[in-house]
This record gives C-alpha cells, sequence and structure tokens, in this order.
C-alpha cells in the first residue's frame, strides 16, 4: 500500500485509481482529521435566521408525503414495448437518489402485463385446490386470523437491466433505467406451509401453478418445495399494507426468485402432480443459451451489484475524497463480499458491507475514494456465501444468445470522465 496526503490527512490507498483502505473515512474521524478529507462548509454564528424558523409550521396530516422539494424522486417510466404490448407497462426504482437498503413503497418498481387491476378487497378470495384434502377459500377477513411472519427480501425482474443485456452501444440513463426492475422491502404475512398444510397436500402434489387476478391472469409453476421451505402470502408491505401495484390485497413471496414467480393479486394456487408450462413460463421468462438451446426453469436471481453513488447520469464535484457506494444481492443467499474498482478490473479493493447482512436481500456497501481528476472507470464485483461471483459482460454475453436480456446479471462499469461526468460503459 502506498500513502499520501491531502491537506495534512494521511491517506491510505488499498488499490488503484484512488481507492481507500475502508476503514480511511472512519479512522480519520476518530482521529480528527476528517475535516482535512471531507471539507465541510464553515459555520458562520452571523448567518442569516431563515423565515421558515421564525414562524409556526404547517399541522399534522393523516399520511405523510414527501418534502416538496424531493418531488422529482419518483419512478422512471420504462415503455420499451408499448407499441407491440399496450397493456405492459414498468417503472424503476431510482437507486442513485436513494441511500439504505429499503426501498420507499412508492418507489419499489412496477412490472405489469396487463395493468393495474382496481380490486375489492371483500371480495377477494384466494383458493386452495387440486391434489389437496380439503380445497379452501381464503377471504383478507380470515387470513388476517393467521399467525404473520416478517422479513425483509428483494425482488428482481427477471429482464432487469435489459437495455445492458442486448444493446450494442450502451444507454445512457441512470440506475432506475438501467437496473431499476430491482427493489428491497420488508414483507409481512402468512407462511405458505401454514395454509398448505391445512388444505392437506397430496404426496403426489409436487408443484403448484399460482394465478394472479389481472386480465392477463398471469400464472406460473412452482415447485412445492419452495412454496413450503420459505413462501409467504404476503399482505403487508414496509409495516402497510401492500399497495395496489404489488398485489393490494395478497401476493405471493418467493424469495431470491424470479419477480414474476412472486404472483401479485394471487387468486389461486392449484396443486399438481407436475408443471402445467403455462405461455408465460414458455413464452416469455425462457432463456436462449448461445448454442440455440433453452433454458426455462432457471428461478433464482444470480448474485449481482452496481454502484448507485456515483454512477451514470451524475457528476462529480471536483477532485478529492468521496465514499462510493452500492448495493449488492444474491437469489442464492447472503452476499459474501463485494470488490470494487477504480482501474477498470486491474485492482480490486473489498468493500465495507453494511450489516445485517440478511439472505435474499440487498446489501449496501462502501469504499472512501480519492479521485484526482483523472478519466477511469468504476465498477464493483459481489461474491454469495455460495462462492458464486459475478461475471463479466463479456462472459456473460458468451453464455446467451444475442436475443436474451433474461438474468442479467453482469459486472457494471462506470466511466468518470476528466469533466467529472459519469457514464455508462461496456467492458
Amino acid at each position: 500500500m502506498t500513502r499520501s496526503d491531502i491537506d495534512g490527512a494521511a491517506l491510505e490507498y488499498a488499490a488503484g485509481g484512488g481507492l481507500l483502505n475502508r476503514r480511511m473515512l472512519l479512522a480519520s474521524a476518530a482521529a480528527g482529521t476528517a475535516a482535512g478529507l471531507l471539507q465541510p462548509s464553515v459555520a458562520r454564528a452571523e448567518a442569516d435566521i431563515p423565515e421558515w424558523s421564525k414562524t409556526a409550521g404547517a399541522r399534522a396530516r393523516g399520511y405523510g408525503m414527501p418534502a416538496a422539494a424531493e418531488s422529482a424522486v419518483q419512478r422512471a417510466i420504462i415503455e420499451p414495448w408499448q407499441d407491440v404490448a399496450p397493456a405492459f407497462s414498468l417503472s424503476g426504482t431510482p437507486h442513485h437518489r436513494l441511500r439504505g437498503t429499503i426501498t420507499p413503497n412508492g418507489l419499489h418498481y412496477e412490472v405489469h402485463h396487463g395493468g393495474r387491476p382496481d380490486i375489492d378487497p371483500a371480495r377477494h378470495q384466494l383458493m386452495i385446490h387440486g391434489l389437496v384434502e380439503q380445497p379452501l377459500q381464503f377471504g383478507l377477513e380470515a387470513l388476517e386470523r393467521y399467525p404473520m411472519v416478517t422479513a425483509a427480501h428483494f425482488l428482481e425482474c427477471a429482464g432487469n437491466s435489459l437495455f445492458n443485456a442486448v444493446m450494442p452501444e450502451p444507454m445512457q440513463a441512470g440506475c432506475d433505467m438501467l437496473h431499476g426492475l430491482v427493489s428491497n422491502t420488508e414483507w409481512t404475512g402468512v407462511p405458505m406451509a401454514v395454509l398448505m398444510e391445512e388444505a392437506g397436500v397430496k404426496p403426489e402434489g409436487k408443484w403448484v401453478v399460482a394465478a394472479g387476478a389481472d386480465g392477463p391472469s398471469l400464472a406460473r409453476s412452482i415447485p412445492m418445495e419452495k412454496i413450503m421451505s420459505d413462501g409467504m402470502l404476503a399482505l403487508y408491505q414496509n409495516g402497510e399494507r401492500i399497495r395496489p401495484e404489488q398485489g393490494y390485497p395478497m401476493r405471493l413471496l418467493l424469495p431470491g426468485w424470479e419477480g414474476n414467480m412472486n404472483i401479485k393479486w394471487l387468486t389461486s394456487l392449484w396443486v399438481t402432480e407436475a408443471p402445467v408450462h403455462t405461455k408465460d413460463e414458455s413464452g416469455e421468462y425462457t432463456e436462449i443459451l448461445a448454442d440455440g438451446s433453452s433454458l426455462q426453469f432457471t428461478f433464482a436471481m444470480g448474485v449481482k451489484s452496481f454502484i448507485t453513488h456515483p454512477s451514470a447520469t451524475m457528476t462529480m464535484n471536483g477532485p478529492g475524497v468521496y465514499e462510493i457506494s452500492g448495493l449488492a444481492w444474491s437469489g442464492a443467499g447472503k452476499v459474501a463480499k463485494v470488490e470494487v474498482s477504480a482501474d477498470g478490473g486491474e485492482s480490486w479493493a473489498e468493500a465495507a458491507l453494511a450489516g445485517p447482512v440478511l439472505p435474499q436481500a440487498l446489501t449496501r456497501f462502501s469504499l472512501a475514494w480519492h479521485w484526482d481528476g483523472s478519466p477511469l472507470v468504476l465498477m464493483s464485483r459481489a461474491t454469495d456465501e455460495t462462492g458464486a461471483v459475478q461475471p463479466a459482460r463479456t462472459d456473460w454475453k458468451a453464455r446467451y444468445h444475442a436475443s436474451n436480456f433474461l438474468h442479467y446479471n453482469a459486472i457494471q462499469p462506470w466511466q468518470v470522465t476528466a469533466e467529472g461526468a459519469v457514464q455508462n460503459v461496456y467492458l
């Protein structure tokens, strides 16, 4: 490691491109030298007192809203197939405008195959039928009497990052457009095992066909093993009733598995001996390999990460010390480590992970960085607890047919120009 200093504050480098030891900022703050690194503005005792500090503010209201100054923090509307599928709609989470790991309910990504239905919760019913001893039907009021569990998990659309997967040249857009079809919230609901055990699944019942109450009746075949291990009938999101765009009044939650299998507006669970090969799983969510063969049942999302701060469409505020921050996750379990490179992958430094690191949940990583104003490329690379490592784009593309955009989890490079502009690039 080499050392240098800025305004008398010693910097300990961990890798090329100005990446600092991940304990650098904390150690500097403890030593009283953080001011030399972060350079806050000088406080002035004679500063003007703003008007809002001289008068009474607004009174209490029934439902809190974001500050008016934050009105631009919204989901990005993504409509790449509007001409051929007018009912299909998407919106992406603006990760570059957020911190932490929990996605606010109003910013959780959306994917609708036939629009968002307006459901009367008093009339909505969930039916469990097929290979069961006793077919059951549940209304919302009945489900409220069952024991509930709470867990934080990500949801990711199988088509997240599709533009980087298929476009020959990198699209210049923010994280909301490029990687916004992943979100992370706290879910509360009834364990699916409780409901299935009450219905009495017959020994030959090895699969469940889940269907939603939307217009297209999106349906997917799900192994019974997953339903019984950690499947949840989600009723609440971040403490309040799930939003209509997230499946109100109830949805299926399958931690770590591709988003479309987590059926929204859930109305039917049909227990069967085998998968039924619905149009949704056979036609829309089948991956095509480079040799033309297909991968149909690839349920879990791969290990993945990307840097959110700084990221494309942002502009650096001159040379100096910054915190690189981003998100990592894996459908296979916990994130084991995240490495960051500031020289296009020539060298890597391990980032700090913000705890608690949870399975099938977004994990925030960070690392101190000294940018000297030179052009460079920032990247992050995640490894999960199974040992799986996030691949380079060239390796991912070599595995799949050129038309495939599903399960794209390649490393995301961000180029920082000498002028401080951050751009999407391919390596």
